[in-house]
C-alpha cells in the first residue's frame, strides 16, 4: 500500500465541529429530495438474499461474489450502507465498489436498510439495521463461503455513519445475545461520526441546544447514544476514510478529530483528506470528460491499498498477467517515489525508506497512521445520489 508522507501531528477535536455537523444534519433534513439511483434498486450480476424481516418489510443484501466463489472458500467480505440522511438513497450507490472488490476476490455486499421515507424510520431503526446485516454475513459465514474474523463494513455519509455505529455503538441492537455484528475493518466515505458535543466543551446557546434536541428527534435516541466518537475505546478495528475540505454537509474536521480519537485508542486510522472537494465528491459517475470518475477511481485505489495492508487482498498482477508481489508500504511508498520530482526534503525520507531506517521526524504512532493528502478536484452536486426537488 502506498502510504502518505504528509504526516500531521494530533491535535485535540473541536467542540465546533461537533456543534456545526449536528446543525448542517437538522437543516438538511427540512429539504425535500428525490433519489436519482433507481428503488427497489438495479443490482444486475448480484446474489440477493433476505437478511432480516422486520414486520412486513424484507430487507435484502446483495451479494457479489468473485469468479468460482464457492461455499468450500474462506474469503473476505465487505458490506456497504448507502448514503442519504437516513431519510433516502439506495444500495446502488455502492455497486460499483462491490463488483470491483468482487474481481479482486473478496465477496462483496450491499445492504438495504430501512429509511425515513420508505419505512418512517428514525436513525437508530437504521443502525438496527446494519449490525443485523453485518450479524447475518458472519453468522452464514460457512454457507456463503467468507471467513468470519475478515468482514468489513462500509458507506457513505449516514451510510458511513451505520458502518462506523456498527464497531462502535453499544446498544440500538435487534439481537444483543447473537453473533457480534462488530465488523474487523472500516471502510468510511464523508461520514457522519460526531453527532453530539464533545464533553467539556462550552456552555451551548439556547440556538444549539434547540439544534440538537431536534436532531435528537431525527435520530429517534439521545444523540449521544448514536455519535460514534462518544463510544471510541480501546479495540477498534482498523479504518480507512476518505473526506473532503470543502464538505459542508458533514465537515472535514469532524472526521479528521474521529481519526484521531480512534489513533488515540492505538487503533490505525488511515485519513485520506481532499482539498476543496464536496460532499459526496467519491461517488462513482461523478465529473466531466477526463475528470469523470477520477475520485471514484482514486478513492477505491486507496481502498484497495488498505484492504492489501490487512493482506485481505492479493497483489495485483503484473502488467504481463504474472502474479505480482506482495510488498510492505515501505517497499511500497518507496517504488511509488522512484523517478519522481520530489519538494525539498522528500529525497530524505526516499532514501531513509530505502535504508529501511525511520522516517525523519515521525513518531512511531505516525509512521503507522499517515495522514494522506489526495488529489483536489471541481466540487460536485447531489451528494450521496440524492438532490433538491
Amino acid at each position: 500500500m502506498t502510504r502518505s508522507t504528509f504526516l500531521r501531528s494530533n491535535r485535540r477535536p473541536s467542540m465546533c465541529a461537533s456543534l456545526s455537523l449536528a446543525v448542517l444534519l437538522v437543516v438538511a433534513a427540512a429539504a425535500p429530495v428525490a433519489a436519482q439511483r433507481p428503488y427497489p434498486p438495479e443490482m444486475e450480476g448480484t446474489t440477493p438474499e433476505v437478511y432480516r424481516t422486520v414486520d412486513d418489510v424484507e430487507l435484502k443484501i446483495y451479494l457479489c461474489n468473485p469468479e468460482g466463489h464457492s461455499a468450500e472458500d474462506s474469503r473476505p467480505a465487505i458490506v456497504f450502507f448507502f448514503g442519504g440522511g437516513w431519510r433516502a438513497g439506495s444500495p446502488q450507490q455502492f455497486l460499483p465498489h462491490c463488483r470491483y472488490l468482487a474481481d479482486r476476490g473478496m465477496v462483496a455486499a450491499a445492504a438495504d436498510y430501512r429509511v425515513a421515507s420508505r419505512h418512517g424510520v428514525t436513525a437508530d431503526e437504521c443502525v438496527k439495521d446494519a449490525k443485523s446485516a453485518v450479524r447475518w454475513l458472519r453468522t452464514n459465514a460457512d454457507r456463503l463461503g467468507i471467513d468470519p474474523d475478515r468482514i468489513a463494513a462500509g458507506g457513505g455519509s449516514a451510510g458511513g455513519h451505520l458502518a462506523a455505529a456498527t464497531a462502535t455503538l453499544p446498544g440500538h441492537d435487534p439481537d444483543p445475545d447473537g453473533v457480534s455484528p462488530v465488523p474487523n475493518a472500516l471502510v468510511l466515505f464523508n461520514p457522519a461520526t460526531v453527532l453530539a458535543p464533545v464533553e467539556g466543551g462550552p456552555e451551548l446557546t439556547d440556538e444549539a441546544s434547540e439544534r440538537l434536541e431536534a436532531l435528537a428527534e431525527r435520530l429517534g435516541a439521545p444523540a449521544e447514544s448514536m455519535s460514534p466518537y462518544r463510544h471510541l475505546r480501546t479495540g477498534l478495528p482498523p479504518t480507512i476514510m476518505f473526506h473532503g475540505t470543502a464538505d459542508q454537509t458533514v465537515p472535514h474536521s469532524t472526521a479528521h478529530d474521529f481519526c484521531l480519537g480512534l489513533r488515540s485508542h492505538k487503533a490505525r486510522c488511515d485519513f485520506v483528506s481532499y482539498h476543496d472537494k464536496a460532499h459526496g465528491f467519491f461517488n462513482y459517475g461523478r465529473g466531466e470528460g477526463d475528470e469523470k470518475n477520477k475520485m471514484y477511481k482514486d478513492t477505491v485505489s486507496r481502498m484497495d491499498g488498505f484492504l492489501y495492508s490487512l493482506e485481505w487482498l492479493d497483489p495485483k498482477p503484473n502488467p504481463d498477467g504474472t502474479p505480482g508481489k506482495r510488498l510492505t508500504w515501505q517497499e511500497s511508498l518507496s517504488e511509488a517515489l522512484a523517478n519522481q520530482s520530489l519538494p525539498p526534503g522528500f529525497n530524505e525520507i526516499k532514501e531513509a525508506l530505502e535504508a529501511g531506517r525511520n522516517i525523519p521526524g515521525a513518531s512511531e504512532d505516525e509512521k503507522k497512521s499517515g495522514e494522506e493528502t489526495a488529489p483536489s478536484g471541481e466540487e460536485q452536486s447531489d451528494p450521496d445520489g440524492i438532490e433538491p426537488e
